[in-house]
């Protein structure tokens, strides 16, 4: 396993508190927002300052056409891009603390997020908006914070990096939920997010995935799964850029230091 797809399943567990934890849901609704789905447009969006939702949508890629307009800009009638920043990093910090317990203190935590720093804010920005937006922002100072956002950093920046790869796949952002939910063998009706999408409009994505040869009955097919194993064997390639500048040392110690905060903060991430 490559070192940028072992970082993939080490820091995600970390940034991804910011759609799980109560922390972070009950800071950003302090802000007067409806919703949990107004917390993470306006929570994940706000680097973006006041884009647009046509904007929001095409850098997010792959939510349903409509969905993000929903919520974007209406929750900056309410709130405002800064605000939510500080909300955010506020509820992230907090859950990530409450699930450390006493590791939360530890000097491999400052460790950690020294380093995952150092790679956040050393990746190339060109082509990757969400993650330039991040990088814009100073690092937090406390460690714990530190280690949240440079981890958020390097989730968007390969985040980036796979939506350039399905790009280039020609895969829709619908389209790239069906692959991974019949690459992990699981209905397409079933997945998280798209499960919710009328039956007729699903299908029609299916239908259309289907007369390109991707999908059949059963599933993918050859095709389908090789066009996913290129995908993600090229968003692997495009994170790489961000470890170039650890050392052999340095990329092993991040590891080291990363593998508990990860286990621990898979138990906030419902899969």
């Amino acid at each position: 396993m490559s070192f940028a797809r072992q970082m993939h399943e080490l820091v995600s567990p970390i940034h991804e508190l910011a759609y799980f934890a109560d922390e972070v849901d009950e800071a950003l609704m302090a802000l007067g927002l409806r919703n949990t789905w107004d917390a993470y447009f306006a929570g994940r969006a706000a680097p973006l300052g006041l884009a647009p939702a046509e904007v929001v949508h095409a850098i997010f890629y792959n939510f349903a056409p409509g969905e993000v307009a929903r919520h974007i800009p209406y929750v900056w009638k309410l709130t405002t891009p800064q605000a939510a920043l500080a909300a955010r990093e506020q509820g992230c910090t907090a859950a990530l603390r409450r699930i450390l317990g006493d590791l939360a203190d530890d000097p491999s935590i400052a460790r950690a997020a020294d380093l995952a720093t150092k790679a956040a804010y050393s990746a190339p920005t060109v082509g990757r908006p969400l993650y330039a937006g991040l990088r814009a922002l100073p690092a937090p100072i406390e460690p714990v914070a530190r280690l949240w956002h440079a981890a958020t950093l390097l989730r968007e920046h390969r985040g980036d990096g796979h939506i350039a790869a399905l790009v280039s796949e020609g895969v829709g952002g619908t389209e790239a939920h069906v692959l991974h939910a019949l690459w992990e063998g699981m209905p397409a009706e079933k997945f998280g997010r798209i499960h919710h999408l009328p039956a007729a409009q699903l299908n029609a994505v299916i239908d259309g995935m289907r007369s390109r040869g991707l999908v059949d009955d059963g599933g993918l097919t050859d095709a389908g799964r090789a066009t996913k194993a290129r995908i993600e064997d090229l968003t692997d390639t495009l994170a790489a850029t961000a470890y170039v500048i650890l050392s052999p040392a340095e990329q092993d110690q991040l590891r080291t230091d990363l593998a508990p905060i990860g286990k621990a903060a898979l138990t906030a991430v419902p899969w």
